[in-house]
């Protein structure tokens, strides 16, 4: 009994289900304003729908959507049992730009059957100071809160921007200067692209090798941001005045984000925005070296020592030295230039070697400067090298200071006069870059004229002779090339042997079958190609008659056509009756040295 009410009672829910009516609608409100969010929702009653199609609203964006939600209803009312079922399709958008636009038809296929939404109008105006986009656009862009870097507000040049650091405000020219260029920045960052590069217009720069990252936080102005070291370099200014330094364009991409208010919680959903930051300045006073600047000053400026020695305690005739000079020190080591040595006019010298090795420690450039000079005693007796008077500029003491070197007094003695290929070998082993001067060339000139010579002209004449050769067989190429006949005239020989070659292969391998038509494929090809006539043209009956009119006797004639019969007919004839393979090759050879002796001519 009770399985029977179940059975009715479905039975019921069934025809109750078939009978609802499907429907399609769409809710949305009539006004709003600009910069709030609102929503869009389709409602479809009592069907299962699929492939839905909306419009987009111009005038505003979506946030988020479609949220799809159901619900199902059961209704007994007087015994009698009715069934609804409902889904929503929800649409968050935000208010963009005033003015009345349209929500346009949205569709559904429900069961085959497309059903569709009426257009509705809606109403934008502008927001009032009371609205929560407002008050939002109000409070300042927190790094550490993404409730405030919501989409709805202008990035500003105080949320994203590069700054130009520098440890001085003042310098003197040449004198190091840390440059540092960040990156500040409220929001997250995507994407960041360099459209132009920052500009040290007056300076020589030494930079570092970095790798950008947003790894740090600073607080700057009462506000904190993340940041990113962009460039450092130390720079060093080449001319007094105002200078300017460029932080160079820059397109990012930052990360904000879209608070769709779903009734019960909110979404987040970050949304990306382009922006462009141009490129900001820094300027710095560069005060000139103080004048008048004293004898010997070539621009070092900066904190330096220097030292010198000579290498070796001995020094001969022909015999290479070296002096050692070392500037070490903090500054524009770099960029010094090397002293001059007063060497005596007896020495011979050499292009100096010289070695620079500088690292940035804190906010200035270390280092030393090493140069080798290399000269050789040309005379006995005793000499002196003169001392250097090595000037820099300190700005920490604002004044010119002076080193001097010291003066060496040398003796130099006879060297070995049979030592002189290895003196020399050793300067070139001390001073790549130079060779010694040969004293005596290793060639000699003879009187006369290369046109008196008997070989001149031998070669001469050949070398013409050779070109003459050679035009002319250029000339015949290009003209067989043009004549496709003649060229399978020459060949024809060559290419019927390489063929009788392949039928005397068959022949000994006893394949009588494939030597025939070897045999029959020489021969017919040889004939085409000799009479030049296509092989698609030739036959039995009109052989004789080709042959005649190229010259052929009547004998060869004859020959040649038995050739072709017996070929043929060996093919199908019991194998007791077939003639011997070596006597076919035979004549068909014979034949083709026959036709190569024929003077072909057409009659």
């Amino acid at each position: 009994m009770k399985r029977y009410i179940t059975f009715i009672i479905l039975i019921t829910l069934f025809i109750s289900n078939l009978s609802a009516e499907t429907s399609f609608k769409v809710s949305a409100p009539q006004r709003v304003t600009v910069g709030s969010q609102f929503y869009v929702t389709f409602t479809l009653n009592d069907g299962e729908g699929s492939n839905l199609k909306v419009s987009a609203v111009d005038g505003c964006k979506l946030l988020y959507g479609p949220s799809v939600s159901r619900s199902q209803s059961y209704e007994i009312v007087n015994g009698r049992t009715s069934s609804n079922s409902k889904v929503e399709y929800t649409y968050v958008y935000r208010a963009e730009k005033e003015g009345e636009y349209r929500i346009g038809e949205g569709s559904i296929s429900v069961n085959g059957k497309n059903f569709t939404t009426t257009a509705k109008k809606i109403t934008i105006v502008a927001g009032t100071s009371g609205t929560s986009s407002s008050t939002n656009s109000q409070s300042p862009v927190n790094m550490d809160d993404i409730d405030t870097q919501s989409s709805d507000r202008a990035v500003s040049s105080n949320d994203v921007f590069v700054r130009i650091i520098m440890n001085r405000k003042t310098a003197y020219e040449q004198e190091a200067i840390e440059c540092t260029i960040k990156l500040y920045t409220k929001y997250s960052i995507s994407s960041f692209i360099p459209t132009k590069q920052p500009s040290f217009d007056g300076f020589l720069i030494q930079e570092l090798d970095l790798q950008p990252s947003l790894n740090e936080v600073e607080s700057y102005n009462g506000q904190n941001y993340m940041t990113a070291v962009l460039k450092r370099c130390i720079m060093f200014p080449q001319k007094s005045g105002k200078l300017t330094i460029n932080s160079g364009n820059y397109d990012i991409s930052v990360v904000q984000y879209d608070n769709v208010n779903m009734g019960f919680f909110n979404v987040r959903t970050p949304q990306e925005r382009k922006i462009k930051v141009s490129s900001n300045s820094a300027s710095i006073d560069i005060k000139p070296l103080p004048s008048p600047q004293p004898e010997g000053f070539t621009g070092a400026v900066g904190q330096f020592n220097v030292e010198s020695r000579l290498v070796g305690n001995s020094f001969r005739t022909n015999e290479p030295a070296t002096l050692i000079y070392t500037i070490s020190g903090t500054g524009n080591i770099k960029y010094i230039k090397e002293p001059n040595i007063d060497f005596p006019e007896e020495f011979e010298q050499y292009t100096h070697n010289s070695d620079i090795k500088a690292d940035v420690r804190g906010s200035d450039v270390t280092g030393t400067m090493t140069i080798e000079y290399t000269f050789v005693p040309q005379s006995v007796g005793k000499f002196h090298i003169g001392s250097d008077n090595f000037v820099y500029f300190d700005p920490s003491k604002n004044e010119y200071v002076s080193i001097k070197t010291p003066v060496y007094d040398i003796n130099v003695a006879k060297g070995a006069g049979s030592s002189e290929s290895v003196d020399k070998k050793d300067i070139t082993i001390k001073n790549k870059d130079i060779l010694h001067i040969r004293t005596e060339p290793d060639y000699a000139f003879k009187e006369g004229f290369v046109v008196d010579h008997f070989w001149y002209w031998l070669i001469y004449i050949v070398l013409v002779l050779s070109l003459i050769v050679t035009l002319i067989i250029r000339h015949q190429n290009i003209k067989l090339s043009k004549d496709i006949e003649g060229s399978k005239l020459l060949r024809a020989n060559k290419v019927a042997k390489k063929r009788l070659a392949v039928a005397k292969k068959y022949a000994e391998a006893k394949e009588e079958a494939n030597f025939y038509d070897a045999t029959l494929k020489a021969v017919w090809g040889y004939l085409g190609d000799k009479l030049r006539i296509p092989a698609s043209s030739l036959s039995r009956d009109n052989i004789a008659q080709e042959l005649q009119k190229y010259g052929a006797s009547e004998e060869l004639t004859n020959k040649i056509i038995n050739l072709l019969d017996q070929c043929e007919m060996a093919r199908y004839s019991p194998a007791d009756m077939r003639p011997g393979l070596t006597d076919i090759y035979n004549e068909a050879s014979d034949i083709i040295n026959d036709m190569e002796n024929l003077k072909i001519k057409r009659i």
